[in-house]
């Protein structure tokens, strides 16, 4: 998740003319209950041991690479090649859309399923670019993990939604929402109507947890809202800034959206404490835009329970 200044997004210098080329955890680690309703049932437990599995393994890239996986450095490419290798075993049809930020080019991976109504387009996405500071574990390895893993469940259960299911994760985020701008601006106006929603997940393993959905397309905000509800835990609107995430393009084009966050710098009042556990007066997460961002600054509870929810919403939203 990228800073939010004097509320405005920063901007990331001239985006160029792109091609299209085919190509230990913190406290709380109780694994999270079923799924609740019989709403999306047939959505599958995402397994938290994959998860962390891509966590580690985007953490090995980073360590192997100045310890960040930001834009423009090999870090991001390499976790790029990562992800784009395990959805292309699985049977998606990716892409990679190329394009310049701050001197530098990035890239964008998009995961096409095969079927479902090309009319109607349910999308999941998360930015994969780390700050140049540290190896963004939780920001963002832990929305591009999870994505990720939704993803390959869609292909392991042979799900055949109604909708054409889509994902994406995003490159220099941190730069400004500069990859997923990029995507929407790409698009026809055709195109981007037939996106019905586009779902983002930012930072979902925050150590010291909030639960918090995104304030936007009732529908989808209700179908987080439900999940948790069927769990027994309070949600609370996202409100640290509307334009601080890889949403904000697509909203500003008309699509409805929706997502999850687990709080990032903003610090943990009693009441929160209070319903969701944890620290009073701490950050969510205190390491935030850090070297300390690492596998060691996630919740496991919290992780678990934001996967599931993401898969619950991917079916019944395809549905």
């Amino acid at each position: 998740m990228k800073l939010l200044l004097s509320g405005r997004a920063l901007t990331a210098g001239a985006v160029a003319v792109a091609t299209l080329v085919t190509g230990g955890s913190a406290a709380g680690a109780a694994t999270a209950p079923a799924h609740p309703t019989a709403t999306a049932a047939a959505a599958p437990d995402i397994p938290i041991a994959n998860v962390k599995a891509h966590l580690s393994q985007l953490q090995s890239i980073a360590s192997a690479n100045g310890g960040n996986r930001a834009h423009g450095r090999a870090g991001y490419q390499a976790s790029l090649n990562y992800v784009k290798a395990k959805l292309d075993a699985a049977g998606f049809t990716t892409r990679v859309q190329q394009f310049t930020a701050s001197g530098r080019t990035g890239y964008n991976l998009i995961a096409d399923w095969p079927g479902g109504d090309a009319n109607q387009v349910v999308m999941a996405g998360s930015h994969l670019d780390s700050v140049t500071s540290g190896p963004g574990i939780n920001d963002n390895g832990s929305g591009s993990s999870a994505v990720l893993e939704t993803a390959l469940a869609v292909a392991r259960s042979g799900y055949q939604p109604a909708k054409h299911l889509r994902f994406a994760w995003w490159g220099a985020e941190e730069l400004g929402l500069v990859g997923s701008r990029y995507y929407v601006n790409s698009l026809g106006s055709v195109e981007r109507a037939k996106i019905s929603g586009y779902l983002n997940f930012d930072m979902i393993g925050s150590p010291n947890p909030g639960y918090f959905v995104y304030d936007d397309d009732p529908t989808i905000e209700k179908t987080f809202k439900d999940y948790f509800a069927g769990l027994g835990i309070s949600t609370e609107i996202e409100t640290e800034g509307d334009g601080r995430s890889d949403h904000a393009p697509f909203k500003n084009a008309g699509v409805p959206v929706g997502g999850l966050f687990s709080g990032a710098d903003y610090r943990k009042t009693s009441a929160q404490a209070a319903k969701w556990g944890g620290t009073v007066g701490q950050p969510f997460d205190r390491c935030y835009h850090s070297s300390c961002d690492t596998t060691a600054n996630i919740n496991d509870t919290a992780l678990d329970r934001n996967s599931d929810a993401i898969a619950y919403a991917v079916w019944a939203l395809s549905q």
